[in-house]
């Protein structure tokens, strides 16, 4: 019984993907055809179409899925410890200096090597 219920589910899933395709597909094609039509509602039909088409997609098996992984990314977004802003300008001042200091080394050894291919070739 539980391989009839899987085999039923993937092909509602199959169904299911089909319909976000269509609905895709149809604001594709509404978009272009309702080409002379103000800008915000042709987005706002989007918007509204994309919504759509995501809530059939997260009935899906795989929709299920990548919906748990957006929830345990968003906790461990959370659980970050951002920089304050002292934090961020004392890095910030760190990369700029040691920027310079690479930028001088680097025209340094240009130019030593342009005096020494100059004097070798004369």
């Amino acid at each position: 019984m539980t391989t009839s219920k899987t085999a039923n589910r993937d092909g509602l899933d199959a169904l299911k993907w089909v319909v976000v395709a269509a609905l895709l597909a149809g604001g594709v094609y509404g978009n272009t055809y309702f080409g002379a039509e103000s800008l915000l509602y042709r987005v706002l039909i989007l918007v509204v179409v994309a919504g759509a088409a995501g809530a059939v997609a997260v009935q899906t098996a795989k929709g299920r899925v990548f919906w748990e992984l957006l929830k345990d990314a968003r906790i461990e977004i959370r659980k970050v410890v951002w920089p304050n802003r002292e934090e961020t300008t004392q890095t910030t001042l760190i990369v700029l200096a040691l920027v310079i200091v690479v930028a001088l080394i680097l025209w340094g050894l240009d130019t030593l090597l342009g005096w020494m291919i100059s004097g070798l070739i004369g």
